[in-house]
């Protein structure tokens, strides 16, 4: 991937930004289990950093799916997890089906005041009965004359106590699993939808909820694209949400690693520094590599993702790598750290407990390795 002085500039932008705006705030924001989202994402729609990729009609950069990446990479300078997820989710995984998909009425109703800041979104795919079995969900919205009624719940939903609308995969009719789904936008003050906050065990500064769907009344004119395209149309939404995730990933690991670094150059035990030891040294080599060997991999995923190639081999590789990074990096420099590691307030104790959500949310790791096998012709079944 070639760098641009345009890709530095958004990228020193975000930084900046994060210094600013969100790291001051972190301790706070993760004690309440969330953060002021409305406030945080309209200074960050000033700013350009929520439409990068997204055409200049709708308040967007226009600038390609590279640029969004860097954006990425570079909140990897926050010091919590749950932020860049949040906004990852409002970038890069409820809003690309809409962009790509929806109709001018539907962008200029939702995605132009989310590019501006003035709107929250969220992604409604899971359910309690299916999380990364995306063809199992059992919402549905059934037409009753020009709208939809829609029943049922979504669980794990990123910013979904404070979001403004919904990108919702329903059930539009009772065919095939992969054809009778749909993705409708409903407003989420509308009646008949409730919210239940959902604690975790790391992520804590973004909200996260179940959303129930009691008749809920929405104009068939939500629908994005066709009915009965919902299923493929999430699909692709997953690639960017994949990628981004993979690429979100990049600078936070190698900050755990810097840290590690001068934290056990530090720390005397018997006589010598703890990095003196070579054990930890070539360790801590052995898991740089690692992360720059990701890096490659993100950016030739996002590279081929920018010139029009199908990228689903690449993007699961990638997720599934930054999730089993994300779990190796943070255990193996917790353990560096002894106890002072095992203490909640600890930057490496905080990325062991947002990271290990990376082999879940988004598609876990078994369902990559899946779709990876499946791709290379070594499922039973399924040949190249």
């Amino acid at each position: 991937m070639k760098f641009t002085p345009e890709h530095e500039q958004i990228a020193d932008t975000v930084r900046k930004f994060v210094a600013k705006e969100i790291n001051p705030h972190i301790a706070d924001w993760e004690a309440a289990g969330q953060f002021p989202i409305h406030a945080v994402f309209k200074k960050m729609g000033e700013l350009g950093l929520l439409g990068v990729k997204y055409p200049a009609e709708y308040g967007g950069l226009g600038l390609d799916f590279s640029y969004s990446m860097v954006m990425a990479e570079a909140l990897g300078e926050c010091n919590a997890g749950g932020v860049p997820m949040a906004i990852g989710v409002q970038t890069d995984m409820c809003t690309p089906a809409l962009a790509r998909f929806g109709s001018d009425e539907l962008r200029h109703e939702f995605l132009a005041p989310s590019i501006a800041g003035d709107m929250v979104g969220c992604i409604g795919v899971s359910e309690v009965g299916g999380g990364s079995d995306v063809a199992a969900l059992k919402t549905t919205a059934h037409k009753d004359g020009d709208d939809y009624i829609i029943n049922g719940s979504k669980m794990w939903i990123t910013n979904g106590m404070q979001a403004d609308w919904c990108c919702l995969l329903a059930n539009t009719s009772d065919g095939s699993p992969h054809k009778n789904k749909s993705l409708i936008m409903v407003r989420l003050d509308s009646p008949g939808v409730t919210r239940q906050k959902i604690h975790k065990i790391g992520m804590h500064s973004s909200d996260t909820a179940q959303l129930f769907f009691d008749d809920v009344r929405v104009p068939r004119r939500n629908l994005i694209g066709q009915e009965g395209m919902g299923f493929m149309f999430q699909m692709l939404q997953f690639q960017e949400e994949r990628l981004y995730a993979a690429a979100g990933s990049l600078r936070s690991l190698d900050r755990l690693i810097d840290q590690t670094i001068d934290y056990t150059r530090q720390r005397q035990t018997f006589g010598k520094p703890i990095l003196h030891n070579q054990v930890v040294h070539f360790r801590l080599a052995e898991l740089r590599t690692e992360v720059e060997a990701l890096r490659a991999l993100t950016y030739r995923a996002v590279e081929s993702y920018v010139s029009g190639k199908d990228v689903t081999r690449l993007a699961s590789m990638a997720k599934l790598k930054a999730g089993r990074l994300s779990r190796e990096v943070a255990d193996s420099c917790l353990q560096y750290w002894g106890g002072m590691g095992y203490t909640a307030d600890n930057p490496i104790s905080q990325a062991y407990r947002d990271g290990r959500l990376m082999s879940i949310g988004g598609g876990a790791d078994e369902i990559m390795l899946g779709i990876i096998c499946k791709l290379e012709g070594t499922l039973p079944g399924h040949l190249k």
